[in-house]
């Protein structure tokens, strides 16, 4: 008779456990299921199955746009401590701000098919130092190249 009892006691132990775990898979998917809804309503990336990454045009534009915000900052207040012109400033922020914003938004574009320094679907360190540093360069030449176009003037 000891044995039936604790065997009952086991049984009614374990008939818990499993609703209780029933109760948690539940809870766990209905969890699973709103992030995944979260995540694709603001989705501006997308990453395969194979788990690599990809930008979206979107994610390309709006880092673009706001990396030419913050950099056209820099540049007027260079422009303006070289040139003392508010004037010349505008010029060369608004010919850098068009120029870079469309010439970093195909470079995103294009750096996204390529798979050159990825591994895994992710950049490696080598990629991304060699990716700034020829945005760095072209940079540099646009925004020279635009300021000696608009100010006409070589002199520092």
């Amino acid at each position: 008779k000891q044995f039936e009892k604790k065997e009952l006691q086991l049984l009614k132990r374990k008939q818990e456990a499993l609703a209780k775990l029933e109760e948690y898979t539940k809870t766990l998917e209905n969890l699973q299921s709103q992030k995944a809804e979260y995540l694709a309503a603001g989705q501006v990336a997308d990453a395969s199955a194979a788990g690599s990454f990809s930008e979206t045009a979107l994610r390309s534009a709006v880092k673009a746009f706001l990396w030419r915000i913050i950099a056209g900052s820099i540049t007027f207040a260079t422009t303006l401590q070289f040139s003392g012109s508010v004037k010349t400033a505008m010029q060369v922020v608004a010919g850098d701000f068009f120029s870079k914003a469309f010439t970093m938004f195909i470079g995103e574009r294009l750096m996204n098919k390529s798979q050159a320094g990825r591994k895994k679907g992710a950049d490696d360190v080598g990629r991304s130092f060699a990716k700034a540093l020829i945005w760095r360069l072209f940079a540099i030449c646009n925004t020279l190249t635009m300021a000696v176009f608009i100010s006409k003037d070589l002199s520092v």
